[in-house]
């Protein structure tokens, strides 16, 4: 009988942890945790979705400028085709109380969405619910321009807030990595969206489509 409790109390031994070696995996377990999270980093993940969500968007306005212009015959800025001294337009806040077309008269974000304006007529291109949420306080906003120029771009830009799309666009301004952010089309807005952090954040470059 003594055998076996003897036996017993061995096995009892040998299953056991000692205050030690449970502090050594709680250690362990806890450098898994940080890692683990400093891979995921949940604030950049979110910020990521921002900037996608910022990128669909700013999709679908250039879409709806282009539609706007092959069904009219001119931008929305202007007033009409004959207007060709209003084809482009300077860097401008999308949702600016002030962007209206050359006449002064018609908000472009009611010409293109769904005007309520006396004397304008909306085109139907963007939803209401669209230009709502673009013009929140809390919406990283959407920046337009068009050089003006035979066949030039229409550009809607934001502030990356992810280090991605921070990534990304320094990359796709300078893929040859020599620190020099020189490789864009003659129409870009390179005065306005490069550099610039008072509208595309603290690095200063935007994300700009297309």
């Amino acid at each position: 009988m003594k055998k076996i409790f003897s036996l017993l109390n061995q096995i009892k031994q040998q299953a056991g942890f000692t205050m030690i070696e449970l502090l050594i995996v709680i250690g362990i377990l806890g450098i898994l945790a940080v890692a683990v999270l400093a891979a995921i980093n949940p604030i950049e993940q979110i910020n990521r979705g921002r900037d996608t969500g910022n990128r669909s968007d700013a999709e679908q306005l250039i879409s709806a400028i282009d539609r706007y212009y092959a069904f009219n015959g001119f931008y929305p800025w202007q007033v009409g085709a004959s207007d060709s001294g209003n084809v482009g337009l300077a860097w401008v806040h999308f949702e600016d109380s002030t962007l209206t077309d050359s006449g002064g008269t018609c908000p472009i974000a009611e010409k293109i969405g769904t005007a309520s304006t006396v004397g304008c007529t909306g085109a139907d291109e963007l939803k209401q619910s669209f230009l709502e949420r673009v013009s929140q306080t809390t919406y990283n906003y959407l920046y337009l321009y068009n050089s003006g120029t035979q066949g030039a771009s229409t550009y809607a830009c934001f502030a990356p807030k992810s280090n991605a799309f921070v990534q990304e666009v320094d990359t796709r301004l300078d893929p040859d990595g020599d620190d020099t952010l020189d490789n864009y089309p003659a129409d870009y807005p390179a005065a306005s969206a490069i550099g610039n952090t008072a509208q595309c954040g603290a690095i200063g470059n935007c994300v700009c489509l297309p």
